[in-house]
C-alpha cells in the first residue's frame, strides 16, 4: 500500500532541473518507498547492503560506472567518499535527474556537500505522514488523542503493526545503527535514558543544564546529543523570533519531538486514553502542532521559519510565521472548550511586532470561529490544509 506524498511534486519539479535530488529524514520515514515509487524504472542500490558498500568504498569510480545514469542511492550517507565522485561524474554526464540520493541528515554535515555538490543537488526533507496526507487518504483517526498517539510514521498505517512494539523496534534500531554510525557513545543505555527524559521536555525551552544534571553527564555531552537528535531528523529546535524592539526576549531555544507516536512510547504512554488523562498532553498537543507546521512547510518546500516569542517576563505566543510583510501569532491550547478572553497574551504581544499580525488560537476542541481581535481554528480545521489555512489567512 503506497500513500501519495505531498512532497513528489516539488521533486520532480526538481529533477527536470538538478543532477542530483536528495531525499533526507528520519528512518523509516517512507523516503525509500517515495523514490521507488517516483522513479519505478531506475536502478536500484542499497548502500546497507555489505557488497554494495564495499564496492561504493573501495572503487567509487567503478561503482558510478556500472550505476552510470537513473540511479536510487539509498542510505547513501555511509559512503561520505562517493559525493566528489559524484561531483566528477554529473558535471561529465550533464544528466538532470541523474541520482537519487537518499539518506539521513547526517550527510549534509559532511564537508564534501557543499565543497563537491553546490549547485548540482537540490535536498528535500520528508518526515513521517502529516495529518493531511493522512486525511486524504482517509487513514487519518477523528479521535485527536488517538492520532496523537499513533503518530505518522507509514508503516503503521500501510502495514497495520502494533504501535507499541513497532516504537520499540524502532528506538532499538535508533540506538543500536543510527547513533553508532553517527557517533560512537560508549554507554547506550545512559543515552537511552537521555533519550526518555528529553521526550519528557518536548514543548519546553531547552534547558541543557538540568538535562545534564537529571543524567550524570557533562553539559557539553548533552548539547552534542541534542545535536544527534536533530541531524536525525527526531527534533527541531524552535528558535526565538527577534526583532529590533526594546525588548528583554528569550535566546534560548524550545525543544520539540517531531513525531508524537514516538513521545508517547518513549514516555510510556499505552493507549490514547492514557495520553488524554497524561499530566503532559499540554505539551504534547503543542508538540503535535508544532511538529505538523514543520512537516507542511516541508511537503510544500515553503521557505518560511517557524519562530516563538517570549520575554524574560514569561510572556508567550507558542508560534509565531512570518510571511511577507505580515506575521500569524498563534496559541495552542489542549483544551475541547475555549476560555474567556481568548487573544489577551496575543495582543499584549502583538503590540511589540513590526509587521502587521493576525491572532490565531489553536484547540483541541472542533469549532472554529471568527472573533472581532483574531480566529479560533479547531486542531482539525488547522492541520487539514495548513498552507491555504493559515499561511495565508
Amino acid at each position: 500500500m503506497i500513500i501519495p506524498r505531498i512532497l513528489s511534486s516539488s521533486i520532480k519539479k526538481s529533477a527536470k532541473k538538478n543532477p542530483i535530488i536528495g531525499l533526507l529524514g528520519p528512518r523509516q520515514s517512507g523516503k525509500t518507498t517515495l523514490a521507488k515509487s517516483m522513479f519505478p524504472k531506475y536502478d536500484y542500490v542499497n548502500l546497507e547492503l555489505p557488497d554494495n558498500l564495499r564496492f561504493a568504498s573501495e572503487d567509487p569510480r567503478g561503482f558510478l560506472n556500472r550505476y552510470s545514469k537513473y540511479v536510487i542511492l539509498d542510505e547513501v550517507q555511509r559512503v561520505p567518499q562517493i559525493f566528489s565522485y559524484l561531483q566528477v561524474k554529473t558535471d561529465q554526464d550533464k544528466i538532470n535527474g541523474q541520482y537519487i540520493l537518499t539518506g539521513s541528515q547526517h550527510f549534509l554535515m559532511l564537508g564534501s556537500i557543499s565543497q563537491s555538490l553546490a549547485g548540482r543537488i537540490s535536498i528535500f526533507n520528508l518526515y513521517p505522514f502529516s495529518y493531511q496526507e493522512l486525511k486524504k487518504n482517509r487513514l487519518a483517526k477523528k479521535n485527536l488523542h488517538h492520532q496523537i498517539w499513533l503518530g505518522g510514521y507509514p508503516r503503521i498505517y500501510t502495514q497495520k503493526v502494533n504501535p507499541i512494539e513497532w516504537h520499540n523496534n524502532y528506538i532499538k534500531t535508533y540506538l543500536e545503527k543510527d547513533i553508532n554510525l553517527i557517533s560512537k557513545i560508549d554507554n547506550l543505555s545512559t543515552f537511552d535514558k537521555f533519550l526518555r527524559l528529553a521526550a519528557g521536555r518536548t514543548g519546553q525551552l531547552l534547558n541543557l543544564s538540568t538535562l545534564a544534571s537529571d543524567i550524570g553527564v557533562t553539559h557539553n555531552t548533552i548539547k552534542s546529543w541534542i545535536d544527534l537528535l536533530e541531524t536525525s531528523g527526531l527534533i527541531k529546535l524552535l528558535q526565538p523570533y527577534f526583532t529590533n524592539i526594546n525588548k528583554r526576549l528569550t535566546k534560548t531555544p524550545k525543544l520539540y519531538f517531531l513525531d508524537t507516536g514516538l513521545v508517547c512510547r518513549l514516555l510510556g504512554i499505552n493507549s490514547p486514553q492514557e495520553l488524554s488523562l497524561h499530566s503532559q498532553i499540554g505539551a504534547i498537543f503543542e508538540t503535535f502542532l508544532v511538529s505538523e507546521t514543520y512537516k507542511s512547510l516541508a511537503n510544500n518546500n515553503s521557505p518560511i521559519v517557524p519562530y516563538f516569542w517570549r520575554d524574560r517576563t514569561g510572556l508567550e505566543a507558542d508560534m509565531l510565521l512570518e510571511s511577507g510583510t505580515k506575521i500569524n501569532l498563534y496559541e495552542i491550547k489542549s483544551a475541547q472548550t475555549i476560555h474567556q478572553n481568548p487573544f489577551t497574551k496575543l495582543k499584549l504581544i502583538k503590540n511589540y511586532l513590526p509587521k502587521p499580525t493576525k491572532l490565531h488560537l489553536l484547540y483541541g476542541g472542533d469549532d472554529s470561529q471568527n472573533r472581532t481581535n483574531g480566529q479560533i481554528l479547531s486542531w482539525q480545521d488547522f492541520l487539514s490544509d495548513p498552507t491555504t489555512s493559515w499561511i495565508s489567512s
